[in-house]
């Protein structure tokens, strides 16, 4: 059975419609534990195995290994989606996301660690290319955008509550934040019940040209991924160093880094939910714009920063950008992505941010061992600001060039 194209539904008319949407709203808060729920714990990881070599690098990698098999498994999900349905990988992949995440608790040498690390990883990419493809199946105009702040603010929820929760629980035992992990398996349930296969509508009502991408298309399509893959180099230095800068500042308590990351994903909360109107005022090369700004403000917010209250602020403008951003890359996806194509296109962006996440300690950490955090964070602060103010001025210039650009009509 290979689905060749789905209809769409722009708004919950029915109870089932509102208990699909909530299933998958509450699936979507998983995608934040891919790594940054155990960043608190990265330093007592690396305690516990300090007489393993490349220790500092190895341990951080435990946080972004699943980026990487995220990376390179949602390709191939993305095909599975399209060709077999959304819902069967979904339901498998919320099953391993439980059995893996959890395997923290019990690993006891670093390999192991990094093993259970690399099947999460698997799992998420299956969570993340479906979910993505089922918002492209559901929704459409409008209702996409505004569905989309409301993933993203779900998203943040979750970050508040499991990153903030992490840092506790990485008090009591480095191993505690593993925990989190297996509330997923209470969402499956849920899926059984309230996730429907999108209707596939029939091959011969196809638009002759609808499942191919021209070459305008795949233009922007590859902006799209490249962009995607700075942003989260650039972000993920957060959940990944923060920890280490804090203590390099005197504030090591795993506590503390769990708040200022919760405190980041809160005020990305209010952003996402501000994410629709915003998308129609700005556009996507706008939303664009102000995401990548407001990253690059805040890593130069960083680089300066000498007290816990500074580390706060800093987290709370980078929350302006993932609030609006993450959800513009989706919805700018979506616009370009022919129906019968969803589910690939859907894995390739995934693929992009998430291999985004696995570079970032690869990239930073030479940084920072050659020039210091404040340093390392002030450079990718400028690179990313330059970049934020590219995007405005392609906005400018390209305003009235269509609909993917300026986002009047997408």
């Amino acid at each position: 059975m290979r689905p060749a194209d789905y209809a769409t539904a722009e708004v919950a008319r029915s109870p089932q419609d509102y208990r699909r949407n909530a299933t998958m709203l509450m699936i979507s808060t998983l995608t934040i534990m891919s790594g940054a729920t155990i960043s608190a714990s990265l330093p007592g990881i690396a305690a516990r195995f300090a007489d393993v070599d490349n220790v500092a690098l190895l341990s951080r990698l435990v946080l972004t290994l699943p980026a990487a098999f995220i990376a390179l498994f949602s390709p191939a999900a993305g095909f599975v989606v399209d060709r077999f349905g959304r819902k069967p990988l979904l339901l498998a992949s919320l099953v391993l996301f439980t059995l893996a995440g959890a395997s923290g608790l019990f690993a006891d040498t670093l390999p192991g660690l990094l093993v259970g690390r690399a099947v999460l990883g698997i799992a998420i990419g299956g969570i993340k290319t479906a979910t993505t493809a089922l918002v492209g199946d559901f929704f459409q105009g409008a209702a996409r955008d505004r569905y989309m702040g409301l993933q993203q603010a779900f998203v943040g929820i979750g970050g508040t509550i499991f990153l903030t929760g992490g840092g506790f629980l990485a008090e009591v035992h480095w191993r505690g934040p593993f925990l989190i992990y297996a509330v997923a398996i209470l969402l499956l349930p849920a899926a059984v019940a309230f996730l429907p296969e999108p209707r596939r509508a029939p091959t011969k009502g196809l638009v002759e040209g609808q499942g191919r991408l021209g070459g305008r298309g795949v233009t922007l399509l590859a902006l799209l991924f490249a962009a995607a893959i700075i942003n989260m180099i650039a972000f993920y230095m957060i959940p990944t160093q923060l920890p280490f800068y804090l203590a390099h500042l005197g504030f090591a308590a795993p506590s503390l880094a769990g708040t200022a990351i919760g405190a980041g994903q809160l005020v990305g909360v209010m952003s996402a939910l501000a994410f629709a109107p915003v998308r129609r005022r700005l556009g996507i090369m706008g939303v664009f714009s102000l995401g990548f700004v407001s990253a690059g403000l805040s890593f130069l917010l960083l680089s300066y920063a000498q007290s816990y209250a500074g580390v706060l602020l800093a987290m709370a403008v980078s929350g302006v950008c993932m609030g609006t951003i993450m959800p513009n890359f989706a919805a700018a996806a979506m616009v370009l992505a022919p129906p019968a194509l969803r589910g690939r296109i859907s894995g390739l962006l995934v693929a992009s941010i998430f291999a985004g996440q696995f570079l970032s300690p690869v990239v930073s950490q030479p940084l920072i061992s050659a020039s210091g955090f404040e340093a390392a964070y002030a450079v990718v602060g400028a690179i990313v600001l330059a970049i934020g103010i590219a995007a405005f001025a392609a906005r400018l210039l390209w305003r009235d060039n269509g609909a993917v650009v300026s986002g009047r009509h997408a």
